[in-house]
């Protein structure tokens, strides 16, 4: 998830000129540090973007661990990462900068201080658990500039803004900057604390149950989506149940006899539905139970 700097909100227009979203900026440095190491297999950002899209999802619920479960449940993954800024700027301000340029010892996009300063960023990240909410890992990073300047902009860099609040935080121009910097090192020193706690979490185990509500020519519709754990590229075994077992005593069904029709293919999915195509197998009814396990 993009980190979350209601905290520090009031300072960036000071240091920027402008509102940046420096939590989009943290995720996305983080993102190619994950991608990088390998631990972890990371879904691609348009995925989450049509998700969160979709649900309304509010900014203000960056950090909320229920929420992000929930988006996590949508997307099949099996955790979730948010986060929050908690320092950026330096020493003088660490929670919460404040929205004039004086609240930042005069330290903003043009220099206009006299006394340097080095930049500082903090970070906390969570890892949770989509099923239950549950943190089950915390990592925290702190960076500081190696340099001082009288800009947070300055110390070496070129920083240029892309225009639309919108910064690259991992272009070589922005990381010469000194908050560029302690931008970078905070987020390597968080990225490795996530990486450290991989073996708390747990791949999910999937079992998704439903019935073929549809036949429509060559698509086939689901009654189970994304709620179930459904997604695209599932494969899904399908059974017709040809015979049921009940218990004389009780009249109730205690078995039943299925036999294999086919395989079919998600490829769209909703929250309570999804469609699919023939992988292999004919003859598919209202009525068939699909089950698969997925992983």
């Amino acid at each position: 998830m993009d980190f979350d700097y209601a905290t520090v909100h009031g300072g960036v227009s000071s240091i920027f000129g402008q509102d940046v979203d420096i939590g989009k900026g943290i995720s996305d440095l983080m993102v190619t540090n994950l991608v990088k190491d390998g631990s972890y297999s990371v879904i691609e950002r348009k995925a989450l973007d049509k998700i969160m899209a979709e649900q309304n999802f509010s900014n203000s619920d960056r950090a909320n661990p229920n929420s992000a479960a929930k988006l996590g449940k949508l997307l099949g993954v099996d955790a979730i990462i948010v986060g929050s800024i908690t320092t950026f700027g330096n020493e003088t301000k660490n929670i919460g900068l404040g929205g004039a340029g004086n609240a930042l010892g005069g330290f903003g996009l043009g220099g206009f201080g006299h006394k340097k300063s080095k930049a500082i960023v903090a970070l906390t990240a969570r890892l949770i658990d989509v099923d239950t909410g549950e943190i089950m890992a915390v990592a925290e990073g702190r960076g500081e500039s190696k340099r001082e300047s009288t800009s947070f902009l300055g110390g070496g860099g070129h920083w240029a803004g892309s225009g639309a609040g919108n910064v690259d935080f991992g272009s070589s121009d922005f990381q010469n900057t000194i908050i560029g910097e302690a931008v970078k090192a905070a987020v390597d020193q968080t990225s490795t604390q996530v990486i450290a706690d991989k073996d708390k979490l747990v791949t999910r185990t999937v079992v998704v149950e439903g019935l073929i509500a549809a036949v429509d020519g060559g698509q086939i519709i689901l009654n189970v989506g994304s709620k179930a754990g459904v997604k695209v590229g599932d494969q899904l075994n399908v059974e017709r149940v040809s015979k049921e077992i009940k218990d004389p005593s009780t009249g109730k069904v205690i078995r039943r006899i299925a036999t294999p029709v086919g395989v079919v293919k998600v490829t769209d999915v909703d929250d309570i539905s999804a469609v699919a195509t023939t992988v292999s197998g004919t003859g598919f009814k209202t009525g068939d139970a699909v089950k698969t396990v997925t992983q």
